[in-house]
């Protein structure tokens, strides 16, 4: 294993009713901006207990974060925040709106313009924040990353901030989801583990058990997640699996690769595709382009997550291969750009982003803008 420093410093809150816990966990003297995105948290009731918590404490709301969160609208949060002399926020939705709520936290704090610490990659100086999670997917809620979009330039990059103060996960949030909602956050889920555990064999046994027991448990509870009957226990299991997916957790010492996200980034930047819609697309791709240096992981994830045990080992990569696009496709996502209408014109834009950013990205620092054009080609 190689060296490395962990520390995840967000207290998790889990379970049904946790929200009436806010007045505890919030100081009485904090001034607070309460983020949100569109009304779904009034429709499921989740605004409601919020603002029950809260009751007699000092704070402002924000509306209209988006689902991909511009530094557009960002940019208002932060003025209002600054105005009202906010020191303490609360992000009350899913990924986008957390991810939204961290580069305001750093804004607050900052007398340039938000876009400005975007492209510095981070930035440490951060009023405060917590979450209520109302969407699994992302991790956001015990991390410290975000992705932020430009809209009036088609630009999106990850930014890097403080973690969440405490989160709350209550799995009942999560019953009047969308099932194409569902669906993307377990691809997110899924594919958030495969960017971390599919590059080289050998590293740590630890971190491979943990990361196949994520890969294991979101294939398991996919059908009932998206059933018309949802159950606590299962949206427990999901919730969860999401948030351990991307805390840093199994990820230690060992490389990553991340390079499905970069290209993945692109596609929602350019046609404003889901997130995990486009993860969906992309991994096959990753897997099929990079099959030789991903030969022994391809292997031991066949084996061990879809059991595939026969035949050649070519034979068994193509099978793994197929078998995770079917996985896919099980949850009802597309996984060919031509499904989604994008080509050739989509493919050599964003190998000349690649390339005029000079970037090398995946564990061997190997995919670059020719490399992301094999990956988009083997997506068609």
């Amino acid at each position: 294993m190689n060296n490395f420093i962990y520390q995840n410093p967000t207290k998790l809150i889990f379970g049904k009713g946790e929200i009436a816990r806010l007045p505890q966990l919030i100081p009485a003297d904090k001034r607070i901006m309460i983020t949100f995105g569109g009304g779904s948290v009034k429709r499921n009731e989740v605004y409601d207990q919020v603002v029950k918590a809260l009751a007699g404490r000092d704070f402002i709301e924000f509306w209209g974060i988006e689902a991909n969160p511009s530094v557009e609208t960002l940019r208002k949060a932060i003025a209002l925040g600054k105005e009202k002399k906010v020191d303490f926020l609360l992000a009350v939705g899913g990924g986008s709106v957390i991810d939204g709520t961290k580069l305001i936290s750093a804004g607050l704090l900052y007398e340039g313009d938000a876009w400005e610490l975007v492209l510095k990659g981070s930035y440490s100086k951060t009023v405060p924040l917590a979450t209520v999670l109302t969407m699994a997917a992302t991790g956001s809620e015990m991390n410290s990353g975000a992705v932020i979009s430009r809209y009036e330039t088609q630009e999106k990059y990850a930014f890097y901030s403080n973690y969440p103060v405490f989160s709350i996960l209550d799995p009942e949030t999560l019953y009047s989801l969308p099932k194409r909602q569902i669906a993307c956050g377990l691809a997110d889920t899924f594919v958030h583990v495969l960017e971390q555990y599919m590059t080289t064999p050998g590293q740590s046994r630890l971190m491979d058990r943990w990361a196949e027991g994520i890969l294991h448990t979101v294939v398991e509870i996919a059908p009932r997640a998206l059933g018309d009957e949802r159950d606590y226990d299962t949206m427990s299991e999901y919730m969860l699996s999401a948030t351990l997916a991307l805390n840093d957790m199994i990820r230690m010492g060992v490389t990553q690769d991340w390079a499905t996200h970069m290209i993945g980034h692109e596609l929602t930047a350019l046609h404003g595709l889901t997130h995990g819609a486009t993860l969906a697309i992309v991994i096959n791709g990753t897997l099929r382009t990079l099959h030789d240096q991903k030969h022994g992981k391809l292997l031991q994830y066949g084996e061990r997550i879809w059991g595939i045990t026969d035949g050649t080992e070519e034979e068994r990569i193509d099978r793994t291969i197929a078998r995770t696009e079917e996985f896919f496709r099980s949850l009802g996502l597309s996984t060919r750009l031509s499904e989604e209408g994008i080509g050739e014109a989509t493919i050599a834009e964003i190998e000349r982003r690649f390339t005029a950013s000079g970037v090398h990205h995946g564990e061997a620092g190997n995919v670059d803008g020719a490399m992301a054009r094999r990956i988009l080609e083997a997506c068609l």
